[in-house]
C-alpha cells in the first residue's frame, strides 16, 4: 500500500515502513525495501513531485522479485495517473 502527498521539491521522495508484526525475518524487510528503492529509482524521471510512503502488507515477504517488481511499476503508473488527474480536475 502506498500514501502519497504533494511536495515542492520537483522530485519524488520515498519512506518505507515494513514492520516486524508483518514481515518477521531481517532479510525479507532488506530485500523488500531494496527493491522499492530501487524501483523509484528507475521511475523517479516519471513520477510527479510527491512523497511516497509505502506501508507493508502481511504477506507481502511471499512474493518474489517480478511479481514485486510488477506490483510496485503498476503502483507508479497508477500514483502518477491519479495525481495528473488531480491536477486537471
Amino acid at each position: 500500500m502506498a500514501l502519497a502527498s504533494p511536495n515542492d521539491l520537483g522530485h519524488p521522495r520515498l519512506g518505507l515502513v515494513f514492520s516486524k508484526k508483518n514481515v518477521r525475518r531481517a532479510v525479507d524487510r532488506n530485500r523488500l525495501k531494496r527493491l522499492a528503492r530501487e524501483s523509484i529509482r528507475l521511475q523517479q524521471q516519471r513520477l510527479p513531485s510527491v512523497d511516497i510512503v509505502i506501508l507493508a502488507r502481511r504477506g507481502v515477504h511471499e512474493l518474489d522479485n517480478a511479481s514485486l517488481h510488477r506490483q510496485l511499476h503498476g503502483m507508479w503508473k497508477r500514483l502518477t495517473r491519479d495525481v495528473q488527474k488531480s491536477k486537471t480536475g
